[in-house]
C-alpha cells in the first residue's frame, strides 16, 4: 500500500478539532485568514475564548494543503478499537502515519537547569529512567511495527548522555537494525570527553542533534541559564577530529524577541562548519504551561515567521519560494514502495507541521537551493502519478523510465550550480528510490544542507487531525507508541508514563546522590 491524497478539509476559512487549554476536553475550533495571518479561534463553555496565530502567512499555509497525504498507519495497533483522538493512544487504527521517527527519553535527569525545558526531574519530582531492559523492550516494539519497521530513533531525555547505559542502548538499537540512530543533546558531555563521543560513535550514533541557541552566551543565559557557547563551539571541534564522524544537525528553540534575530546567524554558523553540520531544524516555542494571550503573542514565532526572518537575514539565500512542507516528499516514497512492492518509510505529517528546504553549498559558500533549478511541485506530482499506476499495474521498468524521464524533465540543467550535473543529481535521486550505492549519495549530500523548522503543538493551537497525522512518535515502557504532540502536550501523556515508571526524586537522592537532578 501507498499513502493517498489526503482527506484533510482544505482552504480557509474551516472547521477542526481542539482542546481548550484550561480543562482539556475536546473543543471545535475555527481556523480563519485575518491580515494576511491564519488564526485558530475555540470557545471553551466553561474557560472561554482562545484566539491564537496558527501561520502568520497564509499564502505559504495554502501552498503546504497542497502536498498533504494520508499515510497508511499500522497494522498491527495496541489499541486496535480506539474511538476518540487523543485519548487513547498507543498507536490506535486510527492514526493515519507509521512512526518515521521514534522519540526514546532515555532520563528525565539533566545536567542543566533549562528555563524553557519540559522534561525535568527537579520540576516533576521525580525521576524518570527506563531500564537498560526496558529501553531494549522499547526498541523491539518500534521495530516489530508493520508494515514499516521504525527506521530512525532519536535519544533523548532530559541529558540522554548521563544515562548510566548509554553507549549499550546506542549498540543495541544499532544491533536492531536501527538504521539512523540520533541523540538529542545539550553538548557537555561530548565536549568536555572526547573518548565518550568518540565510543557513542563507534557503538552507532550517525547524528548529534545539538541544542544550538544562538551565537552569544546573552541568549543562552537566558534559554539555558547559563553561558554554552564555548560547548557548543567544543562539540564540533571533537567531531572534527574524528576519524569516523557522525552529523551534527543544529536544533534552536526559537523564541520571538530573545533568538529570532539570530536565525540567519546561525544559517551562517552551519555553512562555516559544513564539514560536520548538515542541518538545521529551527523549532517554534511550543508553550507547555499556563500563559495568558497577551505574552503569547509577544513570544508566539510560526513556521512562516521563521521563513520570512530567514530571508531577510540572509538577504534572500533561503527565500519564501524555496519551502516546502514536509509531506511534499511522500512522492519520492511511494514510488520506492510501487517499484519495490514494499512499503517503505514515507513522511505523511500533516501539512502544516514542518517547512523545509534542500540547499547545495559549493566550496565558496554559495547557496542555491534545490528549488532553483528543480520544479519541485511538478516533479513530486509526476512522481506520485507513477506511484499509483505503478502500484495498480506492478510492472516495474516502465515505471522506472517513466520516474527517470520525469526527473530530467523538471530539472534545468542551466539553472544548476557550477560543481553539480544532471548525472549526480540523478545519482542522489535513484538512491531515495534504492537504485544507487550509498558511496554516490555521500558523495553528493557531503555538499547538501538541511534547513527546516517543525513547529510541535502546544494546548492553544491543538490541531486534532495533525495529532492523527503525526509521525514522529515517542515509545515508553508499557509497549505503546504514542504521538509527540500528545505526549507533550493535549493529554499530556509524559506525566502519566513518567509518574508510572518513575521514582520519587527524594528516593533517588538518598540512593544516588543529587547528581544531575
Amino acid at each position: 500500500m501507498i499513502a493517498r491524497e489526503s482527506t484533510l478539509q482544505k482552504g480557509l476559512p474551516k472547521k477542526t478539532d481542539s482542546l481548550c487549554p484550561e480543562c482539556k476536553k475536546i473543543i471545535q475550533a475555527t481556523i480563519f485568514e485575518k491580515d494576511g495571518k491564519v488564526y485558530m479561534e475555540k470557545t471553551c463553555p466553561e474557560h472561554g475564548k482562545v484566539t491564537d496565530v496558527y501561520w502568520s502567512d497564509v499564502e505559504l499555509y495554502l501552498k503546504a494543503e497542497k502536498f498533504a497525504f494520508d499515510g497508511i498507519g499500522v497494522s498491527n495497533p495496541a489499541i486496535p478499537n480506539a474511538n476518540v483522538c487523543p485519548n487513547e493512544c498507543g498507536l490506535c487504527q486510527i492514526h493515519l502515519s507509521h512512526t518515521s521517527l521514534a522519540n526514546i527519553d532515555l532520563t528525565n535527569r539533566c545536567n542543566m537547569k533549562c528555563p524553557i525545558c519540559f522534561a525535568n526531574a527537579n520540576q516533576s519530582g521525580y525521576v524518570y529512567e527506563p531500564s537498560f531492559e526496558e529501553v531494549t523492550k522499547m526498541l523491539q516494539v518500534l521495530r516489530a511495527s508493520r508494515p514499516v519497521p521504525c527506521p530512525a530513533v532519536q535519544f533523548a531525555g532530559g541529558e540522554p548522555t548521563i544515562y548510566p547505559k548509554f553507549i549499550e542502548a546506542l549498540a543495541k538499537a544499532k544491533e536492531l537494525g536501527v538504521s539512523q540512530i540520533q541523540v538529542a543533546t545539550n553538548g557537555i558531555k561530548f565536549a568536555e570527553e572526547p573518548e565518550y563521543l568518540k565510543a557513542a560513535t563507534e557503538a552507532g550514533m550517525n547524528t548529534i542533534y545539538l541544542q544550538f541557541d544562538g551565537l552569544n552566551d546573552d541568549i543562552y543565559m537566558m534559554s539555558r541559564a547559563r553561558k554554552m557557547l564555548a560547548i557548543k563551539n567544543k562539540v564540533i571541534t571533537n567531531v572534527r577530529a574524528l576519524e569516523k564522524r557522525p552529523s551534527i544537525v543544529l536544533v534552536p528553540t526559537v523564541v520571538k524577541g530573545m533568538n529570532s534575530q539570530q536565525v540567519g546567524d546561525i544559517f551562517r554558523y552551519a555553512l562555516d562548519n559544513l564539514d560536520v553540520i548538515r542541518g538545521i531544524n529551527f523549532q517554534p516555542v511550543a508553550f507547555t504551561g499556563r500563559i495568558n494571550q497577551e505574552e503569547r503573542e509577544k513570544q508566539r514565532y510560526t513556521l512562516t515567521d521563521l521563513v520570512k526572518d530567514l530571508g531577510d537575514q540572509t538577504n534572500g539565500q533561503i527565500a519564501k519560494s524555496d519551502w516546502f512542507p514536509v509531506p511534499s516528499v511522500v512522492p519520492v516514497s511511494t514510488l520506492a514502495s510501487a517499484l519495490l512492492g514494499e512499503s517503505k518509510v514515507a513522511f505523511t505529517a500533516h501539512p502544516h507541521c514542518g517547512l523545509a528546504t534542500y540547499l547545495f553549498v559549493n566550496d565558496k559558500k554559495e547557496v542555491v537551493p534545490l528549488t532553483r533549478f528543480v520544479d519541485a511541485e511538478g516533479l513530486f506530482k509526476d512522481l506520485y502519478d507513477i506511484s499509483v499506476k505503478a502500484e495498480k499495474t506492478k510492472v516495474k521498468f516502465p515505471s522506472k523510465l517513466k520516474a527517470y524521464n520525469a526527473l530530467k524533465r523538471h530539472i534545468d540543467e542551466d539553472k544548476m550550480p557550477e560543481g553539480l550535473d544532471l548525472k549526480m543529481f540523478l545519482g542522489l535521486m535513484q538512491s531515495m528510490l534504492g537504485d544507487s550505492t550509498k558511496a554516490s549519495l555521500a558523495k553528493f549530500s557531503w555538499n547538501m544542507m538541511f534547513v527546516g523548522g517543525m513547529h510541535f503543538q502546544d494546548n492553544y493551537n491543538y490541531d486534532i487531525e495533525r495529532v492523527k497525522r503525526c509521525c514522529i512518535h515517542y515509545a515508553v515502557p508499557d509497549g505503546r507508541i504514542i504521538p509527540f504532540c500528545a505526549y507533550n502536550g493535549g493529554p499530556t501523556y509524559r506525566d502519566e508514563v513518567e509518574k508510572k515508571f518513575s521514582v520519587p526524586l527524594a528516593e533517588w537522592r538518598k540512593k544516588h546522590g543529587d547528581q544531575y537532578t
